[in-house]
């Protein structure tokens, strides 16, 4: 990566959430999505076993608003998100009527973007605009 200044940036180091109900986030991470988390003293749970983030992004609200809504606005009744982050998986379809069940509400619902990438949206405890997809363009990179 490019320096710029004095700071060179190399890769994301982590990512998570600042969790304010931690058992709606455990039952989220831990069991639905089936992240293996360690856990240190005061309820920190850490991973260091996922790969890193593909794509680190400044998304307009107005975008994703765009991308979940199909129009710039957010809507009033539901939580305005305080970032993203979006989990690769081996089948969107089978992951969203999973987080279905267990009472997650989808924005977005299995939908196949132009660019190839097929999404399920919704937002987690914490206000994050979590994504489920599968992005064809990023496993090629493998």
């Amino acid at each position: 990566m490019e320096r710029i200044g004095n700071i060179r940036i190399l890769f994301i180091a982590g990512f998570g959430p600042i969790v304010r109900d931690a058992e709606a986030s455990h039952k989220l991470y831990r069991e639905n999505l089936g992240i293996p988390f360690k856990e240190e003293s005061g309820g920190y749970l850490h991973t260091e076993a996922l790969d890193g983030a593909r794509s680190f992004a400044l998304w307009p609200l107005s975008q994703a608003a765009q991308s979940c809504f199909g129009k710039d606005s957010w809507p009033d009744d539901i939580p305005v998100p305080q970032a993203w982050l979006e989990f690769d998986v081996d089948s969107v379809e089978q992951a969203t009527a999973e987080l279905e069940l267990q009472g997650y509400r989808m924005l977005v619902k299995s939908r196949k973007e132009p660019w190839g990438q097929t999404v399920s949206r919704f937002i987690s405890p914490e206000g994050f605009l979590v994504g489920i997809t599968f992005t064809p363009s990023m496993r090629a990179a493998n």
